[in-house]
């Protein structure tokens, strides 16, 4: 693996990029005042560390009046996306064990022993991105959708990066097919990767260093929350963002 995907004990770092042109829009952005708290979401679809941060996201789905927002972050789009090959498995196997010991999420043997195994196929965030984007645009499914995707890749070992998968996945949630499609067309190339520019920028202004991060917004204040302290603590985590 590249060095700027080598994971931690809790997160996957920021690929080394630089990122220019939208990042005062997204501070911006990010600034304007909410009427409620909002908890920001930086995360990547292939980031094995969001999988396991899962159950915290489900849970903070449950806090009253706490809105979320997801940002991609494009971990392996582009130049960083990655074919599978026996040296990518035997990477990402030893830090996939250790986030299921951790966070107590579960990896598929069709994952491990199936698409680890499928050297034709290419990990690449960039179409689940667009997807996730298109289910929330279309139906206010954006955070069903990342855990579908997750699913599929983590636990069934299906490659997410294709379109039409994508598109029975939408399905599978409740999207009408049509509709997804052209939301994701919509969505996709240039729409895609602004959102992913918007999103480093506001994972440096929060002081994030990769994926997951979390960011909680009161107002105009916006302050990093440490999930990884929380894997296993749902209610306390819970706790945390209702305070």
């Amino acid at each position: 693996m590249v060095e700027n995907h080598d994971c931690g004990d809790s997160s996957c770092p920021l690929p080394g990029v630089v990122v220019m042109g939208a990042a005062e829009l997204a501070m911006e952005s990010a600034a304007v005042a909410a009427t409620s708290p909002v908890l920001h979401y930086i995360y990547d679809p292939m980031c094995g560390w969001c999988y396991g941060a899962a159950p915290l996201l489900q849970a903070a789905g449950e806090v009253a009046g706490l809105r979320i927002e997801l940002h991609g972050g494009g971990m392996m789009t582009g130049s960083n996306r990655k074919q599978v090959s026996t040296q990518l498995r035997n990477y990402v196997m030893q830090h996939d064990h250790r986030i299921a010991a951790i966070t107590g999420q579960q990896f598929g043997d069709d994952y491990f022993n199936g698409l680890l195994l499928d050297t034709a196929a290419v990990l690449d965030s960039g179409p689940p991105t667009t997807a996730i984007l298109a289910a929330d645009a279309s139906a206010g499914r954006g955070l069903a959708m990342l855990e579908r995707i997750q699913a599929a890749h983590y636990v069934q070992g299906l490659r997410v990066a294709e379109t039409a998968l994508l598109r029975t996945l939408a399905t599978e949630i409740g999207i009408d097919a049509a509709l997804f499609d052209n939301k994701f067309a919509e969505l996709g190339g240039a729409a895609t990767q602004a959102h992913i520019v918007a999103s480093r920028a506001l994972l440096a202004r929060v002081g994030g260093q990769g994926f997951p991060t979390f960011a909680l917004q009161r107002g105009t204040q916006i302050e990093m929350l440490d999930g990884g302290r929380f894997f296993g603590q749902v209610e306390a985590w819970k706790a945390v963002l209702g305070a």
